[in-house]
C-alpha cells in the first residue's frame, strides 16, 4: 500500500495529534535534522510504515476518519522504533547519501543522486574536437563550441548488510550528453554521450580524526562507454578504491583507480591514463543551500589532468541555477586527449 504525499501528511498528523504528547516531538525532530527533500522523504517514509503497521493491527484505513486516526494512534508503538528516533545529533548530508547509519537508513532499491543532475542550456568552449568526425562527415565538420549539454546520475543500495557484515552492495548509473543543438546544419546531432554503470561496495566508518570524520571507504568497479564503433569508440574499465570525509559542511570524496583493460588489441583508447590519470578528488561546500563544487584529476606522470568547478544557487524546491567551468583533458570519452576550456550556465536537480 502506497500513500500520496499529501495523504501521508494527513494521515501522520491525525495518528500524532491523538497519540501520546512526547511522541509528535520526537517523530517530528527526526524528520527536521534531515537537510535534504530526499532523506525528508525517508523520513516521511518511515512514519508511512509505521502508519501501516497499525492499520493491519486495527483493521481500519489511518485516514478514513478521526475515529480511525484514534484507533491508529492506540495501535502505534508508545516509542518510535530504531529506524524512526530522534537521533541526538543532525545527519550529515554524506551520512544520509549512503545510509551510513541507522538514522539515514531508507533500506534497499531507494533512489539517492550519485553525481550531480544538471543541465547546462549553452555550454560554451573555447575549441571544438572535430578530428574524430572527419570520416563521418566527409564534406568536413566544425562543430558549434557552444551546445548543450547535461548529466543523469543516480545510486541505489542494492544489498544491505552483506552476509551479516556492516558492508552494503551498491549500484550506480551515470550518463552524460553533449548535444549540438545550435548545429542546425548537420540536424543538431548528439555529439558524444558517455554511459557508466557501477557497482561499490561501501562500509562506513564514522570515526572522527581531528576536525574532519572519516564517514566511508568502499571499493567499487566501473564500465564507461560512449556506446559508438569503429574510430569513434572508446571505453574503459576500472576497479577503484574511494574514501569520503566530512569536515563540518565540507565533503571530500577521493579515489584511486586501476585500469582492468590494458590490452592493445582492439583497444581505441589505450593512453587514457595518461590523460585521465589515476585518481580524482571531488569536493563541496554547502552553505545555506548554495552549493560550491569542484573536481580534480591529475597524472603527475604526464602532466595531463583536469579542473572543473561549479556553484549551484536555490531557486525553488529540489532546483538549482548552475554555473560550470571546466579546464583541461577528458570532458567527454571522445575528447579524453583533447585540452579544452568551457563555461556552462543551466540548472541541477538536487533531490
Amino acid at each position: 500500500m502506497k500513500f500520496a504525499p499529501s495523504l501521508i501528511c494527513t494521515a501522520t498528523l491525525l495518528a500524532m495529534a491523538h497519540a501520546h504528547a512526547a511522541e509528535p516531538e520526537q517523530y517530528l525532530q527526526r524528520c527536521a535534522v534531515l537537510g535534504d527533500a530526499s532523506a525528508r522523504l525517508g523520513c516521511y517514509d518511515a512514519l508511512a510504515k509505521e502508519l501501516q503497521k497499525a492499520e493491519q493491527k486495527v483493521g481500519v484505513p489511518a485516514s478514513a476518519s478521526p475515529e480511525a486516526a484514534n484507533a491508529v494512534a492506540a495501535a502505534m508503538p508508545s516509542k518510535p522504533s530504531p529506524k524512526v528516533q530522534a537521533p541526538a545529533t543532525p545527519i550529515s548530508r554524506m551520512s544520509q547519501d549512503w545510509e551510513l547509519n541507522n538514522d539515514a537508513n531508507r533500506g534497499v532499491y531507494a533512489i539517492h543522486p550519485f553525481r550531480d543532475n544538471y543541465l547546462l542550456i549553452a555550454n560554451q568552449s573555447n575549441s571544438a574536437n572535430d578530428r574524430p568526425y572527419r570520416n563521418i562527415y566527409p564534406d568536413g565538420y566544425r562543430g558549434k563550441h557552444a551546445e548543450l549539454t547535461y548529466q543523469l546520475s543516480f545510486k541505489a543500495k542494492v544489498i544491505e548488510g552483506i552476509a551479516g557484515s556492516p558492508v552494503d552492495l551498491w549500484a550506480a548509473y551515470t550518463q552524460q550528453s553533449f548535444w549540438q543543438a545550435y548545429a542546425r546544419q548537420y540536424s543538431s546531432p548528439f555529439r558524444e554521450t558517455n554511459y557508466q554503470p557501477e557497482i561499490m561496495a561501501i562500509v562506513p566508518i564514522n570515526k572522527q580524526l581531528g576536525p574532519v570524520n572519516l564517514r566511508f571507504a568502499g571499493l567499487g568497479a566501473s564500465h564507461q562507454s560512449n556506446g559508438q564503433g569503429t574510430t569513434l569508440s572508446r571505453s574503459w574499465n576500472r576497479a577503484y578504491v574511494s574514501f569520503g570525509v566530512e569536515a563540518g559542511d565540507l565533503e571530500v570524496t577521493a579515489r584511486v583507480w586501476k585500469r582492468l583493460d590494458n590490452a592493445k588489441s582492439d583497444n581505441d583508447n589505450i593512453d587514457i591514463i595518461d590523460f585521465m590519470g589515476r585518481g580524482d578528488v571531488r569536493v563541496a561546500y554547502h552553505d545555506k543551500g548554495w552549493e560550491y563544487s569542484a573536481l580534480v584529476r591529475r597524472n603527475f606522470s604526464t602532466g595531463h589532468g583536469a579542473l572543473q568547478v561549479g556553484v549551484a544557487i536555490p531557486v525553488v524546491t529540489n532546483l538549482k541555477a548552475y554555473v560550470q567551468g571546466f579546464t583541461g583533458y577528458g570532458q567527454s570519452l571522445i575528447d579524453y586527449n583533447y585540452a579544452q576550456k568551457s563555461l556552462g550556465a543551466g540548472v541541477m536537480l538536487d533531490f
